[in-house]
């Protein structure tokens, strides 16, 4: 990684502003191309430091190898997380070096685990994720304290706090059967096996709706979704673009919101004095029935669901839409 002009100079002015333990009020009441300056200074004197003491190991630990063997040769998402920490390492820099250093590179390098950590704890937060996943006490009793899918849920959560995605899928798969081979030496884990364990994790986190749509759901929907533009090589299809939901999550988000509409629009016109019956039987077979159709051109024909008219014409359902829709309007739990 060349230097960029002025970059000793620069670095050299961090190193005498660290010296006189002046470097952290500076970097904070400088003007701004003076801050630029000292940045690109302290950027000099950080990058190798990280790029050795930490993005090595961890590529490495991955099985990168050609990231671990030249900056040059890294993956475009092994890069991103380099400058991250770099990054890290210089906002730690610049807010604690309040006091005389002597000798900057081995002070950076003590602080080099913790202002990464940090680091990488902030830009979760900042995506919505659990800055230190840690499963509540209410999900591992739902999972019955199995230790696998209470690993497993660690690892989910883990997951949705980064930015990189998995391809054209949700979960890294691959690398977690791997990594459970390597945990547990056991190989017989295969992708049906794990696939039908996620599901199991994700039906007890989703038994408290909030906590899921907060630490789980808003976090995956603010990962990269690759771009593809190509098709895969013997097919003629293209990639399908990442999907953070199920067809059966799109359609309850769906129904509860028509749900919605449709109670406001049934107590507005029961509160003008029509008949319940008359109001629900108009109402739902209004909102349930109508929209573009555009919402279900991914499903194969017949697959929608059409049967509204002949829940409609059957009374007793009507009276348990009544009974309810009133319940609901009293404040009351339907039965």
């Amino acid at each position: 990684m060349a230097n960029q002009p002025g970059a000793a100079n620069a670095a050299q002015a961090v190193r005498e502003l660290a010296r006189e333990g002046v470097l952290a009020i500076r970097a904070g009441s400088e003007p701004a191309d003076i801050r630029r300056m000292l940045r690109i200074g302290a950027y000099e004197l950080i990058w190798p430091l990280v790029y050795k003491q930490v993005t090595r190991r961890h590529e490495f630990r991955r099985g990168h190898h050609a990231c671990a063997g030249s900056i040059r040769r890294m993956e475009p998402d092994c890069i991103d997380r380099f400058h991250d920490d770099v990054d890290a390492v210089l906002d730690d820099l610049f807010a604690h070096a309040d006091a005389p250093i002597h000798n900057l590179e081995g002070w950076i390098t003590r602080r080099l685990r913790a202002a990464t950590i940090n680091g990488h704890r902030r830009r979760r937060g900042a995506r919505g994720a659990m800055q230190k996943p840690r499963l509540p006490e209410w999900l591992i009793v739902a999972l019955d304290r199995d230790r696998w899918l209470m690993d497993l849920a660690v690892d989910m959560l883990e997951w949705v706090g980064v930015e990189m995605s998995a391809g054209t899928e949700v979960w890294p798969i691959d690398a977690w059967i791997e990594r459970w081979a390597q945990r547990t030496g056991a190989h017989g884990v295969g992708e049906r096996t794990l696939n039908a364990r996620i599901e199991t994790v994700l039906a007890a986190m989703r038994r408290r709706p909030t906590w899921y749509t907060k630490y789980i759901d808003r976090p995956l929907g603010r990962k990269r979704p690759p771009v593809v533009t190509q098709p895969l090589a013997g097919n003629d299809q293209l990639h399908r673009p990442l999907s953070l939901s199920t067809r059966h999550e799109r359609d309850d988000a769906r129904l509860v919101e028509l749900a919605a509409t449709a109670i406001r629009a049934i107590e507005h016109r029961i509160g003008l004095g029509e008949d319940p019956r008359t109001v629900v039987t108009d109402v739902v077979n209004h909102v349930f029935t109508g929209g573009t159709g555009a919402e279900d051109l991914d499903r194969t024909p017949g697959s929608a669901g059409d049967g509204i008219d002949a829940l409609l014409a059957d009374p007793r359902v009507v009276d348990r839409v009544v009974a309810t829709v009133l319940a609901v309007g009293r404040g009351q739990r339907p039965r």
